[in-house]
């Protein structure tokens, strides 16, 4: 009874703690979709909840490339596209979309779901972003200032999207410069372009903190930014050297703005100002923040998946999944009697405890994952079904129900372990080398067959054991 007591114990304890770990899943499940739309907008998604993946919530899916001939010398492509997916991460991660399916895929190929997020547009500006923020001295001779009228009064556009200049513009350039874009102005402008110096001394990979500012008089946003001890130095001795010039704060080859050097700048900070809208203005932030990427990246395939079809996926997933499961426990009842209601029981906990561990470790479910878990629990009734044979095997030789019970389970065993080893095996190979959804099936595979083990051997002989302290003599199977 000592045994029983600390079983029982136990196994009542890991039904109040799933309990405990779901209600935060089902709470936020049970909202309607625009209040978690809103919440999720202001970053109160709630922490511990099953997350939906991209296939039954809807969003976005790209195939990044990256461009590794743009990659310095000395850095090797595994390492650049390591880097890359840390820095795209970091930018996810402060946009506020948690949880997000980041993988390699082959040699420079980088895979992103972004659950929730249907416009695609604003997906690409915010991942695809080199984020490269130079500061160059602008060339203010006449030379220059020939070549940006010649750039100006040009038929076609006097750099092509590659940012190199057309032949005729090329020519004329002065030695150790370049022609450079500026952002666009107001509608109707004429575009404005800058000869600026080839050499860069200060880059973004000094910088510690971007973050978005308020013009006080006309409210117009900008982004302020602080440079660490290393790039304040520089960055005020470079701008005590060059008083008077005009300095071009250039972002992905672009000019945002070029101010004139008034007074040698301390302190480590500045101010990036421009035409931008808030929004821009936030993203543009964050990507700075969050690092430049080591060489630019094109979006190669772009998959948008909308919500309704992700609704349609859960309503005929849990439709299929209620079915079977109601299959499943009418067979047992009927066919094992007592011993399939006691497998069914095990059934249900094994559902609870599965679900209740994918929510505490913030698990992405996916329908791939949704397999898992099916594959899983059709293990554990598997493992019962094993058992529940032995033991009728021991009754048609007349043995005592006291005698019944262990010897079913001790018979089955070896069965049970090697079915469960040899599918963990697997699902450990399929976990290492598969891409994101076949990730996502090998997880919640494992956790499954941990979760069923226990249910399908602990939790059903406990319960035979406490139906031995009252009816030792009688069993139905």
């Amino acid at each position: 009874m000592d045994k029983l007591h600390w079983k029982i114990g136990l196994t009542l304890g890991l039904l109040i703690l799933s309990i405990w770990l779901l209600y935060p899943t089902v709470e936020w499940y049970t909202k309607t979709p625009d209040e978690r739309a809103k919440l999720e907008a202001v970053r109160m998604r709630p922490k511990g909840i099953m997350n939906l993946g991209l296939d039954l919530r809807g969003g976005t899916h790209l195939l990044l490339e990256l461009d590794i001939t743009k990659l310095e010398k000395k850095e090797k492509v595994a390492d650049a596209v390591t880097r890359a997916i840390e820095i795209i991460r970091n930018r996810i991660d402060q946009y506020g979309v948690g949880e997000t399916p980041i993988s390699r895929q082959g040699e420079r190929w980088i895979s992103v779901d972004l659950p929730g997020i249907s416009n695609a547009e604003e997906a690409e500006n915010l991942i695809g972003k080199t984020a490269l923020l130079e500061f160059r001295l602008v060339n203010d001779s006449k030379d220059a200032q020939d070549v940006v009228a010649k750039a100006e009064a040009l038929d076609g556009p006097p750099l092509d999207k590659n940012g190199v200049p057309a032949p005729e513009i090329a020519k004329l350039l002065p030695k150790g410069s370049m022609l450079y874009k500026a952002t666009a102005g107001q509608e109707g402008e004429r575009t404005r372009y800058y000869v600026l110096f080839d050499s860069v001394p200060v880059t973004g990979a000094y910088l510690e903190n971007a973050r978005v500012e308020t013009d006080r008089q006309f409210g117009t946003p900008s982004i302020g930014f602080t440079f660490n001890k290393e790039g304040g130095k520089l960055f005020e001795q470079f701008t005590g050297a060059n008083v008077g010039k005009y300095l071009a704060i250039v972002l992905d080859g672009v000019v945002h703005s070029a101010p004139v050097i008034k007074t040698r700048i301390g302190g480590g900070s500045g101010v990036i100002e421009g035409s931008f809208t808030m929004e821009e203005a936030r993203d543009l932030a964050i990507v700075l923040r969050a690092g430049s990427l080591p060489a630019p990246v094109s979006i190669i395939e772009k998959r948008v998946v909308g919500p309704g079809l992700g609704e349609d996926s859960i309503k005929k997933g849990l439709s299929a999944a209620l079915a079977a499961l109601l299959l499943v426990v009418v067979f047992m009842a009927i066919y094992y009697k007592a011993g399939g209601l006691i497998a069914d029981i095990a059934l249900l906990l094994n559902f609870v405890f599965l679900i209740a561990a994918l929510g505490y470790f913030g698990a992405t479910l996916t329908l791939p994952g949704i397999a898992g878990m099916i594959l899983s629990l059709a293990m554990a009734i598997d493992a019962n079904v094993l058992i529940l044979e032995r033991m009728r095997e021991e009754m048609a030789l007349s043995k005592p129900v006291a005698m019944i019970i262990p010897t079913g389970y001790d018979k089955a065993w070896s069965a049970i372990l090697d079915s469960n080893v040899t599918t963990w095996i697997a699902a450990i190979f399929l976990f290492q080398f598969g891409s994101g959804p076949v990730k996502g099936f090998a997880v919640t595979l494992t956790i499954g067959l941990l979760v069923g083990m226990f249910t399908s051997v602990f939790v059903t002989r406990l319960i035979y054991e406490f139906w031995l302290t009252s009816n030792p003599k009688e069993l139905s199977i």
